[in-house]
C-alpha cells in the first residue's frame, strides 16, 4: 500500500482559507494500486503535490525539459540516473516525475525488468498519450493507471465552507480547477473576471505546457479543437470544420481528428458523451473554468488583446448556467452509478442510462421558476418511464407530484442514503 498510514484518514487535502478539500476518488484509486503505479493527467492538477505529500517513497527523480535529472536538489546526467535508478529499484520505493523526457532506453528497461520493485510514474504530457495508444511502447498493463482531473463535484460541495448558498455551488463548480483554490476570493464572478483578465498570460503559459513537447503543428490542432469545443461545437463533423477552415487539416473529415480527440479525453482535458441509440459522441471541457478561457479567447481574443472586464463579466455570465448544468450532470451521474447520455429530442438536461434504458431524467434551472415553469417541465418530461429530477437554485414554494425537486447541495443526501442502504 502506498499511501502512507498517518494520512490515511486525512487524505489528499487543499487548504482554500479555511476549507479543507479531500480528494477521497484519487486516494481510493492509489490505496487500490499495486507496485507500479502510472499517474497521469494535464499539468496542475496536484500530481506531484499528492505524490510528494501523501504516497511513501524512498527516492524522488524529477526529470527537467534539458532532460538532465534533478536528485536531491542537484543536476544529474541520465548515465548517472539511470546507473543509479537500477540500484534502487529492487530495494526501494522510487518516483520519476515527468519520466517521459528520458531517453526511450528507459522504457526498454522498464519493460525487460517487468514490475519488479516499486515504481510511481508521473506524466503530464500528451506525447506519452499518443504513444501508449499507439501501443509503441510495451508497458500497457505493467502499472496502475491513476488519471488525475479536476476535483470530484462530491469533494468540492462537501468540503467548501461557504454560507451562502449562490456562492457555495458557484464556486464549487469552478473552484474543482486546483489553480484557483489559493487565490479565491468571494464573490466567485468577481473573482473569475479579474483572475481572467490578470493572469491570461499564466493561463495561457499553462495550456502551451500541455502542448510544449508536441510537434508545433499537433500543438496548433489540438489548440483549434479546445476552441472549436469551448465555442459549442461539441460533434467531431463540426470540430473537424472549424479546423478544416483554419487550414489545420487537410480535408473536412472528422476521422483525421479522432486521434486527437482520444488524446484529449485521455488525458482529462475533454470529456466525452454519447448520443441515446446513436452512434455518436458529444464533446465538452472537462474543467469550466478552461471552457471559459478558450471561449473568451474565441470571441475577443482574450489571450493577444486588452479586453474590458464588463466583455469578461458578461460572458461568465452567459456560461454559469451552462457549467452549473455540466456539473449537476455529472454529480448526479456519479450519485446514481448510472451513464450519462443525451437525448436529441426533446433536449433535456440529465439522462442517465442502465443497460441502455432510460432511468433518470431531470431539468437543471439556475434561475428563479415559477409552478408554472414546474408545469412545463412536468410535461416536458411525462414522455420518459424514469425518474424524474428538478435541481434548482432555491426550492421554496416549489412542490411537484411528478418532479422530486432538489437544491444541488441536497443532491449529496441521495449518495448518504444509497451509502446506508
Amino acid at each position: 500500500m502506498f499511501v502512507n498510514i498517518m494520512f490515511i484518514n486525512i487524505m489528499f487535502l487543499n487548504i482554500v482559507m479555511k476549507n479543507i478539500i479531500k480528494r477521497d476518488k484519487e486516494d481510493k484509486k492509489i490505496n487500490n494500486a499495486g507496485d507500479w503505479i502510472f499517474i497521469y493527467g494535464r499539468r496542475k492538477t496536484g500530481k506531484t503535490f499528492y505524490v510528494k505529500n501523501f504516497m511513501e517513497w524512498d527516492e524522488y527523480f524529477f526529470v527537467a525539459k534539458d532532460s538532465s535529472i534533478i536528485y536531491k536538489n542537484e543536476n544529474i546526467t541520465f548515465s548517472e540516473f539511470f546507473i543509479l535508478f537500477k540500484s534502487l529499484i529492487n530495494e526501494k520505493t522510487v518516483v520519476v516525475d515527468e519520466f517521459h523526457r528520458l531517453p526511450p532506453i528507459f522504457l526498454d528497461y522498464l519493460h525487460s525488468i517487468g514490475t519488479n520493485g516499486k515504481l510511481i510514474l508521473i506524466s503530464s504530457t500528451l506525447w506519452l498519450s499518443q504513444k501508449l495508444l499507439e501501443l509503441k511502447y510495451p508497458l500497457i498493463g505493467l502499472f496502475y493507471d491513476v488519471p488525475f482531473t479536476i476535483i470530484d463535484e462530491r469533494d468540492i460541495l462537501t468540503n467548501l465552507k461557504i454560507k451562502d448558498k449562490t456562492e457555495l455551488i458557484e464556486a464549487a463548480v469552478y473552484l474543482r480547477e486546483p489553480i484557483l483554490i489559493q487565490h479565491y476570493n468571494s464573490p466567485m464572478r468577481e473573482f473569475l473576471t479579474k483572475y481572467l483578465i490578470d493572469n491570461k498570460m499564466s493561463i495561457q503559459g499553462l495550456v502551451g505546457e500541455i502542448f510544449r513537447e508536441e510537434d508545433k503543428h499537433l500543438t496548433k490542432v489540438y489548440d483549434g479543437i479546445m476552441h472549436a469545443v469551448a465555442s459549442g461545437k461539441g460533434i467531431s463533423s463540426e470540430i473537424s470544420s472549424y479546423i478544416f477552415s483554419r487550414g489545420l487539416i487537410k480535408k473536412d473529415n472528422p476521422g483525421l481528428i479522432q486521434g486527437y480527440l482520444k488524446n484529449l479525453v485521455f488525458m482529462g482535458i475533454l470529456q466525452k458523451e454519447s448520443v441515446f441509440n446513436k452512434k455518436k459522441f458529444v464533446y465538452s471541457h472537462i474543467s469550466p473554468f478552461m471552457d471559459l478561457f478558450f471561449y473568451a479567447d474565441e470571441k475577443y481574443g482574450l489571450s493577444e488583446t486588452q479586453i474590458s472586464e464588463r466583455f469578461i463579466s458578461d460572458i461568465i455570465d452567459e456560461k454559469i448556467p451552462f457549467h452549473i448544468e455540466y456539473f449537476v450532470k455529472s454529480l448526479v451521474s456519479k450519485i446514481y452509478g448510472m451513464v450519462s447520455v443525451k437525448i436529441e429530442e426533446p433536449e433535456i438536461d440529465i439522462t442517465l442510462i442502465s443497460f441502455n434504458k432510460i432511468k433518470v431524467v431531470g431539468e437543471v434551472k439556475w434561475k428563479k421558476i415559477t409552478m408554472g415553469d414546474v408545469k412545463r417541465i412536468e410535461e416536458k418530461l411525462s414522455k420518459f418511464n424514469a425518474e424524474k429530477l428538478l435541481i434548482v437554485k432555491d426550492k421554496r414554494g416549489l412542490k411537484s407530484d411528478v418532479l422530486k425537486i432538489f437544491e444541488i447541495k441536497d443532491l449529496l443526501n441521495i449518495q448518504l442514503q444509497k451509502k446506508n442502504i
